[in-house]
């Protein structure tokens, strides 16, 4: 088995299963990282937008800005917005002056005026009709008005979260027609009930920001269609792309900046490498790094509670993750225990025809870590018309992506074996033990292959997971989630006793993804656990079934497949002959 012996061979070391960071060392031990310029260099494109956008001349006085509705993000936009417009050099706004006789309008003349702009960046995520618009009370003959956020912004620019817009049209049609005449006319919040005393509109020249994710600012432009026309639009990047030590320069100065601003420790030489480890795990990514603040500052505060000196170390970093994920584990413990306990069927041990071992990854609605699960798909093969069927469709729990792919697995699988007749099999393939909804394409290699083992009559080796999606010509393609499909498994199988055979096969694709806990290291570094990257279906098969998919002079799974099905055929046509010409050939 020279073809099954090289392909053991390209199992990965332990190396490749998390970021590596040599070459950064230098970069860690830099005492004093750059602060100043690090928000403009790493969020360029926003920058110039929002530079277009606080012009005199800008074409729109709307912008809509996909961020996360949080305070960080919204902090780090109005900051933005204070670089780049400059100082009034005189009090902007009016005052309203109150006499017996009635209300009276002059411009402001001193920041102490009660309608005096008292900022050019002015925010709010959550906003109600008097804090934007502000309040006019008329009480027993005394006449009382109260400025709002658009007041205070007037001159500048006025950040809002487009939630809080869309959950309230009447309050976004107000403030849309007033930015767009230039001027705030006092109006009753209760449309049924007028203002009881008339007071003079004011100019208003105000820039207004919506803020919010790609779901807000959809619902948004359903609320208003031509408001994405009228609009510039900007995005605050999530990740930075890491390309050489350049990046992790900026990303430094990054997360410093960050620290320097909530108040917290900086981080010294050996926090560096553990924070970078985490953020890939978050990021998913080997090359990209998060920028989100919210994030960033959570995991540094976290780790502040750990830390006992003046920096952050590496060690209060580490102690604060494991805290966080025990604490977020009782839900996938509890889905562990019962797979380790034999109430959810997963076999880790022996050989079985047409049964895989498939990882999934479950995000319960409400628990905030996503965590992997192995599962058990299994097919049986039966005379039939050459349809495969879906169980879980059947019974209207897979989606359709689920069904997109069991098509890509029939087209494949008819391409591959080349028939001239019709296929005499049916097919039945179900996620054992699955009482939700099944939904995605990750678990397509898995299915598969208990697919062609069911036809070939080959058995599995149960002591291997697999993970990966395939296309028509059985290329293997990435999936996500893939360090919490491999850590469910070797869970599993280190609960049951490790061999040094067990392990996952993952798309060669997933390689840059890969940032696997200690214990995972460990035992790849050891010997006792292995990972084999694939990039096509004949690969993941020689290493599950120990002969190859296609082969033209050995012994293969398409060979197994033709015979049994020219065995069927044969017997049909026997079946067709006289009952004399029947047992004459019963002799032959």
């Amino acid at each position: 088995m020279i073809l099954f012996i090289v392909l053991i061979n390209k199992k990965l070391e332990w190396k490749y299963l998390l970021p590596d960071l040599a070459e950064f060392v230098s970069v860690f031990k830099q005492s004093h990282l750059p602060l100043s310029a690090s928000l403009v260099m790493l969020q360029t494109r926003l920058m110039d937008g929002l530079t277009q956008f606080c012009h005199c001349h800008s074409p729109s006085r709307f912008m809509l800005l996909k961020a996360q509705e949080d305070e960080a993000y919204f902090q780090l936009i109005a900051d933005m917005v204070k670089q780049i417009l400059p100082e009034p050099s005189q009090p902007f706004g009016s005052c309203y002056i109150i006499t017996d006789i009635g209300v009276t309008l002059r411009p402001a003349s001193s920041p102490e005026d009660n309608f005096a702009a008292c900022s050019n960046s002015v925010w709010q995520i959550w906003v109600e009709y008097e804090q934007l618009f502000g309040a006019l009370r008329f009480y027993r003959d005394v006449i009382n008005l109260q400025s709002g956020l658009i007041h205070r912004a007037n001159g500048g620019v006025l950040v809002l979260g487009a939630h809080a817009l869309v959950s309230q049209p009447l309050l976004w049609l107000r403030l849309k027609q007033m930015v767009m005449q230039q001027r705030f006319d006092w109006l009753s919040a209760d449309e049924k009930r007028p203002l009881p005393i008339a007071v003079p509109s004011m100019p208003l020249d105000l820039r207004l920001i919506m803020v919010g994710d790609r779901e807000s600012l959809a619902s948004f432009n359903d609320l208003d269609l031509g408001l994405t026309k009228l609009a510039l639009y900007g995005e605050f990047e999530s990740d930075l792309r890491i390309d050489g030590t350049g990046q992790i320069v900026q990303w430094c100065a990054w997360v410093s900046m960050l620290a320097e601003r909530q108040g917290l420790p900086q981080l010294d030489t050996t926090a560096w490498p553990a924070l970078i480890k985490q953020s890939v795990r978050y990021s998913g990514d080997q090359y990209q790094l998060p920028l989100c603040p919210r994030w960033l500052m959570r995991r540094l505060k976290e780790a502040a509670l750990y830390s006992g000196q003046q920096v952050i170390t590496a060690e209060a970093l580490l102690d604060s993750d494991r805290t966080r994920i025990w604490h977020e584990s009782y839900l996938s413990e509890r889905m562990h225990g019962e797979i380790a306990e034999g109430q959810v069927m997963v076999e880790t041990e022996g050989l079985v025809i047409g049964q895989v071992n498939a990882l999934s990854v479950l995000d319960f609605p409400g628990h905030p870590l996503p965590f992997g699960e192995p599962l058990r798909i299994s097919c049986v093969v039966h005379l039939g018309d050459g349809e495969i069927h879906d169980v879980d469709r059947k019974a209207e729990l897979g989606g359709n992506i689920h069904a997109k792919s069991m098509m890509i697995m029939q087209a494949f699988l008819i391409s591959a074996l080349k028939l001239e007749q019709h296929f005499p099999f049916s097919a039945s393939l179900v996620f054992e033990q699955s009482y939700g909804e099944v939904d995605g394409d990750s678990a397509s290699l898995a299915e598969l292959v208990a697919l062609i083992s069911a036809l070939a009559a080959k058995p599995v080796d149960q002591q291997i997971a697999v993970t990966g999606s395939v296309d028509q010509f059985g290329r293997v393609q990435p999936i996500g989630g893939v360090n919490e499909k491999i850590e469910s498994f070797f869970a599993l199988c280190r609960t049951r006793g490790l061999t040094g055979m067990q392990g996952v096969i993952i798309p060669s694709t997933n390689m840059r993804h890969l940032c696997l806990n200690d214990e995972v290291i460990e035992a790849v570094r050891g010997g006792q656990f292995s990972l084999w990257p694939v990039a096509t279906i004949d690969e993941a098969l020689t290493i599950l079934t120990a002969m190859p998919f296609n082969h033209d002079k050995r012994p293969s799974l398409t060979a197994s497949i033709r015979e049994r099905i020219a065995n069927i055929n044969n017997l049909h046509e026997r079946q067709r002959l006289p009952w004399g010409f029947r047992w004459l050939n019963w002799f032959n």
